[in-house]
């Protein structure tokens, strides 16, 4: 690593520690005043923020950005930066929900937008892969084409961008534990919470515990030395990308199912949670147990503000508050500075190449 690389990468650790820092302290702060004050202000915002209510929220909210976030992780650590993540999610939410609605099944319909998702990927890995295109230009035409593809299907297939109802995956409810504060919510969730939460951990485990995480790493960092140990550099970053297509197919296909249609009204249901995934794993510096905590962070805050809006907590317009995780967004951004992309990330390669 440069000299230049270890001050980018001590400069990321500190941002993430000073994030982390802040947060605890805040919610100790809270902690504090809502045993002492439980009446005031702050005392009413911590109990808000420690209901069982809001992490069920969160880990709801959290599921399609995490998703998509695993996704983007394998698919740039093996060199290729997949900025389409937001596409992948618009098109398998809306193919999820078609194929429900055609074979009366909803894990039909999950599998059908797990499938749309790997297509499209595949697509964009072809066109970065095989035709060498500009990844950042793909990764944004595969966006543009499900922002304007699915909301078109869904006006020749329902007669408007919306479709119709088709339900939601039920509830895994386990009697006892449900009902523990706070964590209870982990135990009353969704099929979708569970999948993601198994994922973060198989994901974790593949790239750094099996061969094949070794080599999608060592596709984004030396594709020649992988190359020269023979191993195709092409077909690793094949997979990596659709394996970003086949995770980001179940965030979406989980997003639509949790309210059981697909609203494509203007930025679509997904409404920028790709762009948020990719902000996730750099602040989790591309580690899927980091892209689920970060995603929790901003997750948790969008569900901070849903129970703001509803509660009489602080005399602020909804406005004003809704913009909360947005602003989370940008001072990540801005404390944790540059993330260390893997080095031939974006790089094209080619077997044989000197």
């Amino acid at each position: 690593m440069t000299d230049d690389g270890l001050v980018d990468s001590l400069r990321s650790a500190s941002g993430r520690l000073l994030i982390a820092g802040v947060a605890v302290l805040a919610l100790l702060v809270l902690g504090v005043a809502g045993l002492v004050a439980p009446d005031s202000t702050a005392g009413r915002l911590f109990f808000v923020l420690a209901s069982k209510s809001t992490l069920a929220a969160t880990l709801r909210l959290s599921v399609p950005i995490v998703f998509a976030a695993l996704g983007g992780i394998f698919a740039e650590k093996s060199g290729v930066i997949n900025i389409g993540l937001e596409g992948l999610l618009i098109i398998s939410a809306f193919s999820a929900i078609y194929g429900a609605d055609v074979t009366g099944s909803l894990w039909a319909g999950f599998f059908v937008g797990i499938l749309s998702s790997t297509l499209l990927a595949a697509l964009f890995a072809v066109v970065c892969i095989e035709f060498r295109a500009d990844q950042i230009i793909a990764g944004l035409a595969v966006w543009l084409i499900a922002l304007g593809l699915a909301p078109f299907a869904s006006s020749v297939f329902y007669g408007g961008p919306n479709t119709t109802n088709v339900g939601t995956l039920d509830t895994i409810t386990i009697e006892g534990l449900a009902s523990i504060p706070f964590f209870g919510a982990f135990f009353d969730a969704s099929p979708a919470v569970h999948l993601m939460l198994i994922a973060v951990l198989v994901s974790w485990y593949v790239l750094n515990r099996t061969t094949f995480g070794r080599w999608v790493r060592a596709a984004g960092e030396n594709p020649k030395a992988l190359d020269t140990a023979g191993v195709d550099v092409s077909r690793v970053r094949y997979a990596a990308v659709l394996l970003s297509g086949v995770l980001s197919g179940m965030g979406g296909a989980a997003l639509a199912f949790n309210i059981g249609q697909f609203t494509g009204n203007g930025p679509t249901m997904v409404n920028g949670k790709g762009f948020i995934a990719i902000v996730a794993y750099l602040f989790g510096n591309y580690n899927p147990v980091g892209a689920l905590l970060s995603t929790a962070l901003f997750a948790g805050l969008d569900a901070t503000q849903l129970r703001l809006q509803t509660a009489d907590v602080i005399a602020v317009p909804d406005s004003l508050v809704q913009t909360i995780p947005f602003v989370a967004v940008i001072l990540v951004l801005a404390l944790v500075g540059r993330t260390r992309l893997p080095e031939a990330a974006g790089d094209h390669y080619e077997s044989g190449e000197e």
